[in-house]
């Protein structure tokens, strides 16, 4: 829903600016979806008084024209064939950008001679449709000054969003009466803003038109108006400019009006040319097979459920959705009937699907109009075309009746504490619903406004209270379990698979799903399935798998053969075994996979980096820590595997025998089982051998910062080259849990000075003081518990 802010005033009597204006909207639940002015990019175009104007020497369509832009005369070079000396234009300095085109103006040398800028055409400030010259203003207009400052160009545009509750919203009177109940301004009378006396009907003197509805479903009410000897042209220059504003293309001043009162007032009409009808016109509904050029050019079939204005011949109009072709008015159009009708919400919104047709009319038709305001429109409808067109109106025909019946609803002003969370006096509650139209008795029965279809209960109301008190003003606060609200269902295995997945998408991982079944190559890959189906799929789609990973490798391969250079994927599932009593074990599984480049090319070394086995480790470990494992006690150790690199794998355990999960760089053979080059890593995590917490109610106490500043030793031994390093760090890290808080390895050295079959191995450790700082007695007997702890493991200090 587009309109400017001068449209807007036309409506809301008020000082605010456009910033003002949005600002409210979005308070009162009215999204702004953007604001424009036209006169921003016209800023740097002026007024200019063509001074002499001489042919080109190397061009004959082209003159050499002398501007007065308000400063010293400037020589332009201009191809327009209207461009005289002493007219007035609109000239565009070198450094000013053409809307049209996004060019930028520069002084340049035109066929030999220097232009600086250029006289401009409507076309190219966007500002019509006309490109054969340039804009030819007023005698009067000033030299020098900003085009858009004169010409009143300056009026911003605001686009609002419309949810489809809001029908009230689709004309710009709506959301005036919304930022009136707002405090923004005063709603001005609709009498003052169309200079009627809509109290008083506009019967004419002719004979009314004869009109009826045969569908009370679908067409409930339909009213009409015929006028003769009008004359169709041009609509007047307000109502072109507002309707060009909006992105509307001006047609003809009997549709201009029809589509004006449609969006300032939500209101659609229609205008029949009266010469192309045969007969009555009547509202009915549609015989199957029946057809109709609309408008927009296109034929559509319609059925018995549609609802159609037709007379003795044909079908003239897809009820409350588009008119036909053959009925529309014309340049020659001298006698019209408008029509002003109430179309059922349900049966607009059922045809517009069938027939896939979209219209301004079905949008306000399908939200629902206001029923109570078809004698209002006709009049305005009427008032206009008589003002812009001539012409003497008919006697007025009313068919049917329109569901006006009031809706009452009863209202406790506490329900704005108790729904909304916003404490409102009941005096403010009254004035809020008053201003937008609502009527309230002492006794709080709420009179709906017929043209707020969708209020119909006591949390309706609420939301309008609400929504004007500003929604900034509800208060975030957590809602009581009430009596019924189901408790959490999940169970302690589905809270760490959400734990996990989300932690997986956290680090950048892509979750791929993939089919529990695989060929028989892919599990051979991985040791085989224990399971086969007897009648499976398809032969691609045969053994139950085995791992998570020959999926993921799978899906890693179709991305690099088309053209992804890196490959990060994840994927949670079950894996499928045997048990002990030969029923199917399914085991919960986190599967990664990371292929391709790590890193693109950088400057300092000029390659990409790969991924490698410590990657993998580092997925898993992550993975593991969201899953509420203590990662810092976790053994590395090898067998992660056939599929595994043997040199660059290894399992994390808790204890010797729990195997949490495996990671490193995948086997030569099975990559290339799977048809992947280069470097490929991957992990799997064992979620079932995750031990779940119980729910005991215990909880920590808060920590507490040591007082005492930690301590580190470095302590570097000799071990067999075959002693893994991790065994040393876990041996010393525990020799003193009372003292030592960390160790980790930071060196490691074969070379000259070490002995030939051993390594030596630098371990950092951390040392916390408690009570008070440690003396040199403490420390030298801690550092004997570690030369004791490392010798268990045939480790020796270095001298």
């Amino acid at each position: 829903m587009k309109f400017s802010l001068s449209w807007l005033k036309e409506h809301l009597d008020t000082d605010a600016d456009m910033q003002a204006v949005a600002d409210c909207l979005n308070r009162i639940g009215l999204e702004v979806e953007g604001i424009e002015n036209p006169a921003e990019k016209l800023s740097a175009f002026r007024i200019a008084k063509v001074l002499s104007a001489a042919p080109h020497p190397q061009a004959d369509k082209l003159q050499i024209l002398s501007v007065d832009a308000g400063g010293d005369p400037l020589q332009v070079v201009c191809g327009a064939p209207n461009a005289r000396a002493g007219m007035l234009g609109v000239f565009g300095p070198a450094g000013a950008v053409v809307p049209a085109n996004g060019m930028v103006l520069k002084v340049a040398a035109i066929r030999g001679v220097e232009s600086n800028g250029m006289m401009c055409s409507i076309a190219e400030l966007e500002l019509g449709d006309d490109h054969d010259g340039i804009i030819e203003l007023a005698a009067d207009a000033p030299v020098g000054t900003v085009y858009a400052d004169w010409a009143g160009l300056d009026d911003p545009v605001i686009d609002v969003s419309i949810t489809p509750n809001r029908q009230d919203c689709m004309g710009v009177r709506g959301i005036a009466r919304d930022l009136a109940a707002a405090g923004l301004g005063t709603l001005r009378p609709l009498n003052e803003v169309y200079r009627i006396n809509l109290d008083v009907p506009n019967e004419g003197s002719g004979p009314a038109p004869v009109v009826r509805t045969d569908d009370a479903a679908g067409c409930p009410a339909f009213y009409a108006q015929a006028v003769s000897g009008v004359r169709n042209g041009d609509a007047p220059e307000w109502m072109r400019s507002k309707l060009k504003a909006i992105g509307q293309k001006p047609i003809s001043v009997l549709v201009d009006i029809t589509n004006f009162i449609s969006i300032d007032l939500g209101r659609p009409l229609h205008v029949y040319d009266r010469a192309k009808l045969n007969g009555a016109l009547v509202a009915r509904k549609a015989v199957d097979g029946e057809d109709m050029v609309a408008l927009n050019g296109k034929t559509y079939t319609l059925d018995s459920t549609m609802t159609v204005i037709a007379d003795d011949s044909m079908v003239h109009d897809i009820g409350g959705i588009m008119g036909g072709e053959h009925s529309g008015v014309s340049e020659t159009t001298t006698d019209v009937l408008i029509e002003c009708a109430y179309f059922d919400p349900e049966h607009i919104a059922r045809t517009g699907q069938k027939l896939a047709l979209t219209s301004d009319a079905r949008q306000r038709f399908e939200r629902g109009v206001d029923p109570a305001f078809l004698e209002v429109g006709l009049a305005i409808a009427t008032k206009l075309v008589l003002d812009h067109c001539g012409g003497t109106p008919s006697a007025i025909t009313r068919s049917g009746a329109a569901p006006v019946a009031p809706r009452n609803i009863s209202y406790d002003t506490q329900y704005c504490q108790q729904l909304g969370g916003v404490d409102v006096a009941p005096d403010e509650q009254r004035n809020i619903l008053e201003r937008l139209g609502f009527s309230v008795s002492d006794d709080w029965r709420v009179t709906v406004p017929t043209w707020r279809r969708d209020v119909d209960g006591p949390a309706d109301i609420v939301e309008e209270v609400v929504r004007i008190v500003g929604l900034d003003n509800v208060v975030s606060v957590p809602l009581p379990r009430a009596d019924g609200v189901a408790k959490p269902t999940a169970t302690p295995v589905q809270s760490l698979e959400r734990k996990v997945r989300r932690a997986a998408a956290a680090r950048g991982l892509n979750e791929a799903i993939n089919w529990s079944f695989l060929p028989q190559k892919a599990a051979d890959a991985f040791g085989g399935g224990t399971w086969s189906l007897a009648n499976p799929i398809s032969e691609d789609m045969k053994v139950m798998r085995p791992s998570l990973l020959p999926g993921l490798l799978s899906a890693a391969q179709r991305n690099m053969d088309r053209g992804a250079s890196s490959v990060r994927l994840f994927e949670i599932g079950r894996r499928y075994f045997a048990a002990a009593d030969g029923t199917s074990d399914e085991r919960l599984t986190a599967g990664i996979v990371l292929a391709g480049d790590k890193s693109v090319r950088n400057w300092a070394t000029g390659k990409s980096a790969k991924f490698d086995a410590f990657d993998a480790k580092a997925e898993a470990i992550a993975l593991l820590k969201a899953a509420g494992v203590a990662t810092d006690g976790l053994l590395v150790m090898d067998d992660a595997g056939a599929h595994y690199h043997p040199g660059q794998s290894a399992t994390l355990r808790m204890g010797p025998k729990n195997i949490l999960g495996a990671f490193g760089t995948l086997h030569p053979a099975t990559a290339k089982a799977f048809d992947l080059d280069g470097s490929v890593v991957a992990a799997e995590i064992f979620l079932d051998a995750i031990p779940l917490k119980k729910a005991t109610g215990f909880m920590r106490p808060a920590f507490t910062p040591p007082a005492l500043q930690a301590v580190t030793r470095d302590f570097a031994f000799l071990v067999s080259q075959d002693t893994p390093a991790n065994d040393l760090v876990r041996a010393i890290k525990g020799c003193d849990k009372d003292n030592i808080v960390a160790a980790r390895l930071f060196d490691r050295f074969a070379g000259q000075g070490v002995p030939e079959g051993q390594v030596s191995l630098a371990v950092e450790i951390t040392l916390q003081p408690t009570d008070k700082s440690y003396g040199d007695d403490d420390l030298k007997l801690i550092s004997d518990k570690v030369i004791a702890a490392a010798a268990k493991l045939g480790a020796v200090l270095r001298g």
